[in-house]
């Protein structure tokens, strides 16, 4: 491994290569540095070593000795079993594995073993069944337990030179073990990548790298947290010689992944306010009344109170960038409409981009209907608008909203003073850069509907002044839920038709795929073009259904949306795809097939597709399933109608990765951190407050944050 260095590729790694690199990836892990960071997420224990003649039945422990033979072993029924006979000083023992031949070119006769399982009987006698193996063939000096304890005392936690501590456990002839004879780390797998493998890679890197890794935490920082030298927590996480030293290693390395990203939402904010506004906003309060005071309805305190904070900021001499998280329903796009309407009173433009063309097309029907009365002209680019797109449309406009294509080098958006984002965390960091670069240092407002409990906001959004909105129109009724089992679904359907016929409502039917699955695992799960030519033909014969999902053409989508929105539809069958940007006031059913198979969110932003007008609506969660998690989950969508709330439940039960889809979304990807722990995110946050304004005193926290931006950017 010469000049091996925190940054060589993983396929220049000792024994990886291109084709496990290429396997690593899935992992992401494509960095010696990346490998050195990929954690256990449990252990283990192998640490009780026992001599043989003391095994007891139902033990686990771990063994160690000679190997006297090792054969592949037919049994009467032709399946192939391997057994070793193992001795040390005190006796032997038998170790079986099944379906493994390859292991008697490995356990050679002679060699030296190390082996940890539990001890069970096999053809009447106990031996060990598939237990963990590893060849001893290296020594390596290790400090002893109470001396290193000592070292800690004398010279510290964060002091300690982790460097003088070897990776494997000790036994008493002086042999090393990884996979065996003490706690041993088991990791997140791919295909190919077991955990035996990357612990076997693993430790040879923190042997070569660990004295080469600077730790970039400002000594003070650590401190005052009791944290440990970085060096020392990337040994403990991956091989520790107690629960103890596992602890002092998550919470330091915990403690890097909330303050690293506290940090940089922090210089973001720092850098943002540098800018200089090209524009100084004026605002007009008696125009500004006119407008609301035209609106068919009246502001809730929450919207009075956002537009408030977002008006303050509107008049400071620097740009505004303000998050405005909202639930499904709040009335975000009116809050939005009067700061758009504010610019135009200033004589600049302003920009809206949304992540789908429905939710683009919803957001200029809303927005040209409140504004044109007032004199502005709205125009919508989406890749499917190109008639649109012309010079003279976008010159002589004052609001434009669309998709993505917004962010094209040919829409020029000359005199842009405002730029709106729409569920801005489904847009990757480049593209919402683009738009922005479109004016000079134009006020900037992103918008989610996605509940984001706050304290996550305040970490991941700490570069955005917040403003939520918590309540709903006062006209709204509360959606009833209802979750409906198996036997009730014929119930349901009667009770569905009633309803259509009774109050002249119309229906979403929501189903997670699009196509019928072949995967045994997928074969219950309703498709949406299935369920329409069965509820056409056999359920609701008597009313008009249409079909809506993603892979259709955009003008086949529109028609269909125009369709129901136009009451020509009583039954809209959909894939997810209505999750965002379709409002339909006269829908007043959401029915969800296999709802177990979504998050609380996703059902929450579903659910939020009625409940749109004064009628009373509802929503049928339809499931089969028996698990007492999901269960949980969809008892609790039958009694919060509050998404933060929710948010607050599905981050409990399922992490934020799996709720908010780290990958695709630009959430940070916590491997080790959680952000439910209240605690260690108020810490962080006053250790990054602490540093920033002495932020270039720290050269290596400054290199270490630069890599660290580029990989928040990648995944987007």
């Amino acid at each position: 491994m010469a000049m091996l260095s925190l940054s060589t590729p993983t396929k220049e790694l000792y024994m990886v290569g291109p084709t496990y690199a290429k396997r690593l990836n899935k992992l992401n892990i494509e960095t010696a540095e990346d490998l050195l960071h990929h954690y256990p997420f449990r252990y283990d224990d192998f640490s009780l070593i026992s001599t043989i003649n003391q095994l007891q039945l139902g033990k686990v422990v771990t063994i160690q000795g000679e190997i006297i033979s090792c054969q592949n072993i037919y049994t009467k029924y032709g399946k192939k079993l391997q057994k070793a006979v193992v001795a040390d000083q005190t006796g032997q023992i038998e170790a079986i594995w099944f379906n493994q031949p390859f292991l008697t070119r490995t356990l050679k006769e002679g060699l030296p073993i190390s082996l940890a399982g539990k001890v069970d009987w096999f053809d009447r006698k106990p031996a060990l069944i598939s237990p963990e193996y590893e060849l001893i063939r290296t020594r390596y000096p290790v400090i002893p337990s109470g001396a290193r304890n000592l070292m800690k005392r004398i010279y510290g936690a964060a002091r300690l030179d982790p460097s003088s501590r070897s990776v494997g456990t000790q036994d008493d002839s002086g042999w090393n073990t990884i996979h065996t004879g003490r706690l041993v780390p088991v990791y997140p797998e791919t295909y190919g990548v077991s955990s035996k493998w990357l612990r076997s890679r693993i430790a040879p890197l923190i042997e070569k790298l660990i004295p080469k890794t600077p730790d970039w935490l400002p000594q003070e920082i650590k401190e005052e947290n009791n944290l440990i030298d970085l060096r020392l927590a990337l040994k403990e996480i991956h091989f520790p010689n107690s629960q103890s030293e596992i602890s002092e290693a998550k919470s330091r390395l915990s403690f890097d992944e909330l303050f690293l990203i506290q940090l940089e939402a922090l210089k973001r904010k720092q850098n943002w306010q540098k800018n200089k506004l090209t524009h100084a906003f004026f605002v007009n309060q008696g125009k500004v009344l006119e407008l609301i005071n035209s609106l068919p309805f009246s502001l809730t305190n929450s919207q009075n109170k956002a537009l408030k904070q977002i008006l303050d900021d509107l008049k400071l001499k620097k740009p505004m960038n303000r998050l405005l998280e909202g639930d499904v329903g709040s009335g975000k796009t009116v809050v939005a409409a009067i700061s758009m309407y504010v610019a135009y009173l200033n004589g600049l433009k302003s920009a809206l981009m949304a992540p789908t063309e429905i939710l683009a097309q919803q957001h200029y029907q809303t927005i040209k209907t409140l504004l044109e009365p007032f004199g502005l002209k709205v125009n919508l680019i989406t890749g499917s608008h190109k008639s649109l797109n012309t010079k003279y449309q976008i010159l002589n406009t004052n609001i434009i909203i669309g998709t993505h294509a917004l962010i094209y080098d040919k829409v020029k958006l000359d005199n842009l003073g405002l730029v709106i984002i729409d569920e801005q965390h489904r847009f990757g960091v480049e593209q919402r850069a683009k738009l922005i670069n479109k004016g000079k240092s134009p006020h900037i407002l992103t918008m989610t509907a996605t509940p984001i409990p706050r304290t996550i906001a305040l970490t991941l959004y700490g570069d955005l002044d917040l403003s939520v909105l918590d309540e709903m129109p006062p006209a709204r009724k509360e959606i009833k839920t209802w979750v409906v089992p198996l036997e009730k679904r014929l119930s349901a359907y009667h009770w569905i038709s009633k309803q259509i016929k009774k109050e002249r409502c119309q229906i979403f039917i929501v189903c997670p795929l699009i196509e019928q699955s072949d995967k045994e695992s997928m074969k219950d799960i309703r498709a949406a073009t299935v369920e329409f030519e069965r509820l056409s033909k056999k359920i609701f014969p008597d009313f008009k259904l249409g079909l809506l999902h993603g892979q259709m053409k955009t003008k086949d989508k529109d028609k269909i949306i125009n369709d129901f929105r136009d009451e020509k539809l009583d039954i809209l069958v959909s894939t997810p795809v209505i999750e965002v940007g379709i409002d339909i006031p006269n829908a007043t059913i959401m029915m969800i097939e296999g709802a177990d198979r979504f998050g609380l969110a996703q059902l929450h932003q579903l659910r939020g597709r009625v409940g749109r007008s004064n009628k009373q609506s509802y929503c049928l969660l339809f499931t089969s399933t028996k698990d007492k998690e999901n269960r949980k989950r969809l008892a609790a969508m039958q009694k919060y109608i509050s998404g933060f709330k929710l948010a607050e439940i599905d981050l409990q039960l399922r992490g934020a990765g799996e709720i908010y889809g780290t990958q695709q979304h630009g959430f940070a990807n916590l491997k080790i951190a959680s952000f439910t722990d209240n605690v260690l995110m108020e810490k962080t946050s006053i250790a990054a407050k602490k540093i920033i304004p002495q932020l270039n005193q720290f050269p290596l926290l400054q290199e270490k944050l630069k890599t660290y931006t580029i990989k928040l950017i990648e995944p987007n």
